[in-house]
């Protein structure tokens, strides 16, 4: 027995063209993200400088656009001064954020060297936390000006006559949380983030600027805290951040399958706020959305409190099953209908740390089940969004009315002539019969058909078992004209590829 569900893509309902950086990631100082994931001096693939080739060549696949560096909460405390220079000199630092020894051997230019290996642009974040506008501006020099003054005379000096130019930088991170080092009040932040943003722009006015929004739609600020950062910042930042997570600790997964329409809501309220201070300043300018904290997290009360000052310890290592998966499609569907509002997004993090890829120390590399959704979504979800019409049956959970059994969304990519439909079916007992209309383009031909499915929604990817849920071409699509029909596995993720020939 299949349940039915329609969806009717046309090549006029466009959305908004995608912006390749809504595929982006998030490397933080935390656990085994850097030392030990991306750089392992010693390792049996490390080059030259240290970089682990097999987890570079894991992260080329995924054509990740944009890496958010170097935090998340670590930056609140950083001094990036540390963590430049002959790395003989460099000291090492108790890191509060994490309570861990930070030996800076990795610091802005080994990650600007790495990021350009990887293919990525870097998303720079400054200190707001224990420092502010001098601290920042001067990373900016350091990091963007050509030569002639003291701070980018000193980056040539440790190596690199040619400026980094990063373009897009956060205005600190989760400045409204009291974990947070340096935490502060709204209007705080505002202010100073506003008086940051102008010196940066004033040494480098090409700068692209994140003002920090709450840390999750769950603080008690939220909103307010929202519309004073921007009411203080308007005019000098170009996005707003917004960060959030999901889990399935209670055990209910047809409530956990629902938790992207959470991130539908969310995404919508800020964007509200957003042109609610538009309308209020009269202002012509849009403030578009930066997602640069995103993932299925589960260990998020986990703490350190015993084991202060390691170096690169083990942290948030969660194993990531299937339905993790679903719930990152799910989410990426998401972030798509929405492509129009949210230009940037960071899955977080990349590697080791709540990520889609694990290492071991001195030893293998393995994916996890959430590496498949955002591979192919960044691979195959580039071009312009079309409006889907979709009917599906629809269930009701715990937090959550209305929840359609198809979670679908389309891009059309012009220049390839390709139309891909990724769809979620949340049913865990019923495969579904999914029909697209696409008479607009003219016939279509299926060229692929990916499925990622398991009949555990447990089963996970390890390092003992590598790959135990892989994604599999045998998906059933098949296309008569421009109509294309297929069958959906119960609770499975899929990528229907179509070549237009019409």
């Amino acid at each position: 027995m299949s349940i039915q569900s329609k969806m009717i893509v046309d090549k006029d309902f466009k959305l908004a063209e995608v912006d390749p950086r809504l595929y982006g990631s998030f490397i933080e100082h935390l656990g085994r993200a850097v030392y030990g994931g991306i750089y392992e001096p010693g390792h049996p693939t490390a080059d030259e400088n240290g970089f682990r080739s097999d987890a570079l060549e894991a992260i080329k696949a995924l054509r990740v656009p944009i890496i958010r560096y170097p935090g998340g909460n670590f930056v609140s405390g950083y001094n990036w001064e540390d963590g430049v220079g002959p790395k003989e000199q460099r000291k090492r630092s108790l890191e509060l954020a994490w309570w861990t020894t930070e030996t800076n051997q990795v610091g802005t230019n080994e990650f600007a060297d790495w990021a350009k290996l990887a293919g990525a642009e870097v998303m720079m974040a400054v200190n707001l936390g224990t420092r502010g506008i001098d601290a920042a501006r001067n990373l900016v020099e350091y990091c963007n000006h050509p030569s002639g003054s003291y701070w980018s005379d000193l980056r040539i000096s440790h190596g690199y006559q040619t400026p980094h130019n990063f373009r897009t930088w956060c205005l600190g991170n989760e400045m409204d949380g009291p974990w947070q080092i340096g935490a502060k009040t709204a209007v705080e932040y505002g202010r100073l983030a506003n008086e940051t943003a102008k010196a940066m722009r004033w040494v480098d006015p090409s700068l692209e600027l994140v003002a920090c929004g709450s840390s999750g739609s769950n603080m008690s600020t939220f909103a307010e805290w929202e519309a004073t950062v921007l009411d203080l910042t308007y005019e000098n930042v170009d996005f707003l951040s917004l960060h959030t997570y999901y889990n399935n600790n209670d055990g209910d997964t047809p409530n956990f399958l629902a938790q992207s329409l959470d991130m539908d809501q969310f995404i919508d309220s800020v964007a509200a706020v957003c042109d609610y201070i538009k309308a209020k300043k009269k202002s012509k300018k849009k403030i578009y959305l930066s997602l640069d904290e995103w993932n299925v997290w589960k260990s998020q009360g986990s703490s350190r409190a015993e084991q202060h000052w390691q170096i690169a310890p083990p942290e948030f290592e969660d194993v990531y099953t299937l339905e993790d998966a679903l719930v990152v499609g799910c989410c990426l569907i998401s972030l798509l209908k929405h492509a129009d509002r949210v230009k940037m997004a960071c899955i977080a993090q990349l590697i080791n740390v709540i990520a889609p890829i694990m290492t071991e120390n001195g030893g293998p590399l393995w994916l996890q089940t959430t590496y498949y959704p955002y591979m192919h979504a960044s691979v195959y979800g580039r071009g312009t969004v079309l409006h889907p019409l979709i009917t599906s049956p629809k269930y009701d959970s715990r937090d959550f009315t209305d929840v359609p059994y198809l979670e679908a969304v389309s891009v059309y990519n012009e220049e390839q002539n390709e139309v891909t439909v990724f769809a979620v079916n949340r049913h865990l007992k019923e495969g579904m019969e999914l029909a697209v209309d696409l008479r607009s383009f003219g016939a279509v031909e299926v060229i692929q058909h990916t499925v990622l499915e398991h009949e555990d929604l447990q089963a996970a990817n390890t390092r003992s078992n590598p790959a135990t849920v892989l994604p599999h071409n045998r998906g059933t699509a098949a296309a008569d004209g421009g109509r294309v029909s297929a069958q959906l596995p119960a609770a499975s993720w899929n990528v229907i590829r179509l070549r237009v020939n019409g």
